[in-house]
């Protein structure tokens, strides 16, 4: 089978190096500048070379998997049989992302978005081919889950076989009725939220709230350091789309996060956060 994945930042390069691994798959990496999609090969490979030198894998395993990658823009997908679009979470962008694919790809190639909250719908919207939600978590190539969310003109047979290709990679998918956030994120954002209300009220530190929440609650990592990891804007677009979907504002993003999203303070990937990265 041969996946498109539209998008090669971070998630997108390490779903691209999850699919790469399994028998049987080949990866168009594309964005929307070359130099983006070969700055996304060049971070699989800095993940491969690690696992080579930690005797995960053989070098010649190494250059077979870095092989079946294939780096450009979108148009190389003419021969896809499934495309996975990782790109910003943005509506309109999908949208048009999707429309424009449909005139590159085969008729039967199916369409999957990795967003982690927007509606698989409105995605869908206009499109000529039924659209699936296919959302991984971060760092994709390790992290086992998959939601698998269902639209309202999603077929059964689609989720299906959605499901039976996240086994195949190895992971464990959980089918997932379309709602703001679905599960994970419904449940995890509005916590990093929290916990960012807590600092921003003086009640703990960013090292004490994080060292609370891993020794008090067996968290593997703080909610503030995991804000970081995720990116702040992340969080941030997630929480608006909770909160505009529910009408509760219980779910309206602390102020304090958007104020830092403004400065530019993103967590690791702009490096500076709730902790500093720029070492």
């Amino acid at each position: 089978m041969k996946v498109g994945v539209i998008g090669a930042g971070v998630m997108g390069s390490g779903i691209a190096q999850a699919f790469a691994m399994t028998d049987g798959y080949e990866v168009y990496l594309c964005d929307i500048k070359q130099e983006f999609a070969d700055g996304g090969k060049a971070k699989i490979e800095k993940n491969i070379n690690f696992l080579v030198g930690k005797e995960k894998i053989t070098a010649e395993k190494g250059e077979e998997i870095l092989g079946k990658i294939t780096t450009g823009l979108k148009d190389i997908c003419t021969d896809a049989n499934l495309i996975i679009e990782v790109a910003p979470e943005n509506m309109q962008i999908k949208k048009d992302t999707f429309k424009e694919l449909q005139d590159i790809v085969p008729a039967d190639c199916i369409f999957a978005t990795n967003t982690s909250s927007l509606s698989i719908t409105e995605i869908g919207e206009e499109l000529d081919r039924p659209m699936v939600g296919m959302h991984f978590f971060n760092p994709a190539d390790r992290m086992k889950l998959i939601e698998v969310i269902a639209g309202e003109n999603t077929p059964a047979d689609l989720v299906e076989t959605i499901k039976k290709i996240s086994e195949e990679i190895g992971k464990t998918p959980v089918e997932v009725k379309e709602a703001p956030g679905f599960v994970v994120n419904r449940v995890l954002i509005p916590m990093i939220n929290e916990a960012i209300g807590v600092y921003a009220a003086g009640t703990a530190s960013v090292e004490g709230i994080d060292t609370a929440m891993q020794l008090g609650a067996s968290h593997p990592m703080g909610p503030l350091a995991l804000g970081d990891l995720i990116g702040l804007d992340v969080c941030l677009a997630i929480m608006e789309v909770i909160h505009e979907g529910t009408g509760d504002d219980k779910y309206k993003p602390h102020d304090m996060l958007k104020q830092m999203v403004e400065e530019g303070k993103l967590g690791r990937k702009s490096g500076q956060g709730f902790y500093d990265y720029s070492k």
